[in-house]
């Protein structure tokens, strides 16, 4: 897992980190995991009009990005965002606890091994944006992170249905973090912008606030904690009543529902036992499937992050957390 430093406006960082690659003799001008179609730079024009109305700020990134890769803006954006629209491998678990003692955020990332040392975290201080530590499969784009204000933000992947020019997840990932400090108001804001993709997002605040947001272009439903428990919990499936209809039972999702299933059990069956070490033990399977993947058909949980806001901690492990022990980062002020 690189690890990357970005500070200074949009622009410059994307503008020194594109020359950086270049340096290194890595272009971006392709994807490795879809083929870029017609129909995709043509979705992604229209998606750009949407992008400068609502998130001018990453234009200017991927802007900067271009420039100093010395690639085209048009292919760079058709890569970004076609992500999460069209076809995409990214699977993964998320869920929230929020009790008087703890406050836990916990996602796995499941994603192709043949691509895993490519995978970044990020620290991120933009100038007119708060300040965020995040981790990534792809870049520009987020899955999962937490900003200077205790904010954990992470995005589930659902293949879609549907599909309209907007935000997709990852870019939504990203927003949330860089505009938000609380659930209330990422959860305003969800409802408030064009969303490109199908998805939910899982959010959680320093006071105790936590949702999974189920969205696609058509439809939002907020979920939060059922009564009587202090958790939600989310894979690669709407369970909404309201959105079960956009599920895709064709595809292979990795066996997503087995893994809803180990977490929400788990939480639901072991409020005694909430800590991060519980926390820790969930995401590397110990209640049941969640980690356990064949290697040799390239997928693997590529890393666990736990995000401790009553505490301000981040721990993370960077690979399988079956294998791979949690470790603390504290190069954020949370």
């Amino acid at each position: 897992m690189y690890h990357g430093r970005f500070k200074g406006t949009h622009y410059e960082v994307g503008y020194k980190w594109g020359k950086m690659l270049a340096k290194a003799g890595k272009k971006l001008d392709f994807c490795p995991t879809f083929e870029l179609t017609e129909e995709k730079y043509e979705f992604s024009r229209q998606c750009a009009k949407e992008y400068k109305k609502y998130f001018p700020e990453i234009m200017d990134e991927i802007r900067g990005i271009a420039d100093g890769n010395e690639v085209s803006v048009e292919t760079l954006s058709a890569i970004l965002f076609c992500m999460y629209c069209f076809e995409f491998d990214n699977k993964c678990t998320c869920f929230a606890i929020s009790t008087d003692e703890e406050i836990i955020f916990g996602r796995n990332s499941d994603f192709l091994v043949s691509l895993e040392k490519l995978y970044m975290n990020c620290i991120y201080h933009l100038k007119g944006s708060y300040s965020f530590n995040a981790n990534t499969t792809a870049y520009v784009q987020m899955e999962d992170g937490v900003n200077e204000h205790g904010l954990a933000v992470g995005l589930t992947f659902i293949y879609p249905r549907i599909r309209k020019p907007g935000l997709n997840s990852g870019m939504l990932v990203r927003y949330l973090l860089e505009k938000c400090t609380h659930t209330k108001e990422a959860v305003s804001e969800l409802n408030r912008l064009p969303i490109a993709s199908a998805q939910t997002i899982t959010i959680a605040d320093k006071e105790g606030h936590i949702a999974v947001v189920e969205c696609n272009p058509e439809n939002i439903v907020v979920i939060t904690p059922e009564h009587g428990t202090s958790f939600v919990a989310t894979a690669n499936n709407f369970n909404s009543e309201t959105m079960r209809p956009y599920r895709n039972p064709d595809i292979d999702d990795w066996r997503s529902d087995e893994r809803y299933h180990t977490v929400y059990n788990a939480l639901k069956n072991s409020k005694d036992l909430y800590s991060i070490s519980f926390a820790q033990t969930v995401l590397a399977g110990k209640y049941g499937f969640m980690c356990q993947y064949d290697r040799t058909k390239n997928a693997d949980t590529v890393w666990s992050v736990i995000y401790d806001l009553k505490r301000r901690q981040i721990w993370r492990s960077e690979g399988n957390p079956s294998r791979k022990k949690f470790k603390e980062d504290v190069r954020m002020k949370l």
